[in-house]
């Protein structure tokens, strides 16, 4: 069993298609093909579910893939060390992101990265927090632009800035004709809110608010992100809390309000494993922790 045999096998866990796999690790489909049957010969079992219409990864194949991600990784970071104990550079930054970091925070780490560590190669992937965390923890991920999250563990976190949201209202709503809008306008509209069974970081911050506001008995509609909600709102069907960056979508049909007596803001901050070296050298947190904003 060879360490190119797991990536490999990897590659296609993770497209779930041989085609798509070969490419990504640039060999011919017939030889991906015959490495993932010779580990599965090795192993004794099948690792994937193959038929016509799609392939699958049978349930020996997702612990396999599980414990490989975890052995590749502890080889990327291995090499990483010892590049750092013997004073090397770093080559690649794998950088994992909520939405909202890549309207502001991210483009200017980037751009700061760029300069400064000019041949370095970046790779970036989008999820949710828990996502990234995962990332961090078992070293797939260097960098987490995140929601906070505790200091547990290994695993840090550093505040940079705090996403305001405005009442989001379509333009036929009357209450976007209103210069002021109070709490009490807003008990007779229907509510649109994030989904209570995504249990993420704004889901929770918002289904605690609704209730400190009595305003649960008004949710309509729920939905998984910020580009349903407009959507919903923009249709008519109700009224719901959207973060400031959706005021520069283009074509949009809704308004950005403030409300009397409500301020909504969610933090958004830099995640990292302090037992990273790729993280922790280098002034990467630094460069990240200077993008830190006041609040407005």
């Amino acid at each position: 069993m060879e360490l190119r045999q797991l990536s490999y096998f990897v590659a296609v866990a993770e497209e779930l298609h041989f085609g798509r796999a070969a490419a990504k690790v640039r060999i011919a489909q017939p030889a991906l093909s015959n490495h993932v049957q010779a580990l599965e010969r090795e192993l004794g079992c099948a690792l994937f579910i193959r038929s016509t219409r799609r392939v699958e990864l049978t349930r020996a194949g997702e612990i396999f893939h599980e414990r490989c991600v975890g052995i590749l990784s502890e080889v990327d970071l291995s090499a990483e060390i010892t590049r750092a104990v013997a004073g090397k550079t770093i080559r690649q930054i794998r950088i994992g992101t909520v939405y909202p970091a890549t309207t502001g925070v991210l483009p200017a780490f980037l751009g700061k990265i760029a300069r400064k560590y000019q041949d370095i190669r970046i790779h970036i992937s989008s999820g949710n927090t828990g996502d990234i965390i995962r990332g961090l923890e078992n070293g797939q991920i260097n960098l987490g632009f995140i929601r906070p999250v505790e200091n547990i563990g290994s695993l840090r976190f550093s505040s940079i800035a705090h996403e305001r949201y405005l009442l989001a209202v379509a333009r036929s709503n009357r209450l976007a004709e209103q210069a002021e809008i109070s709490i009490d306008d807003l008990r007779g509209e229907k509510i649109i809110a994030f989904n209570r069974k995504n249990l993420s970081y704004t889901e929770r911050y918002f289904n605690e608010k609704f209730e400190e506001y009595d305003l649960t008995r008004n949710i309509a509609y729920s939905c998984d992100d910020t580009y349903s909600l407009v959507s919903l709102v923009s249709a008519g069907l109700g009224i719901g809390f959207a973060p400031e960056w959706t005021e520069g979508l283009p074509n949009r049909a809704f308004e950005l309000k403030a409300v009397r007596g409500i301020d909504f803001r969610i933090g958004l901050g830099v995640a990292w494993n302090k037992e990273d070296p790729t993280a922790s050298r280098d002034d990467i947190v630094d460069i990240a922790r200077s993008l830190a904003r006041p609040a407005r």
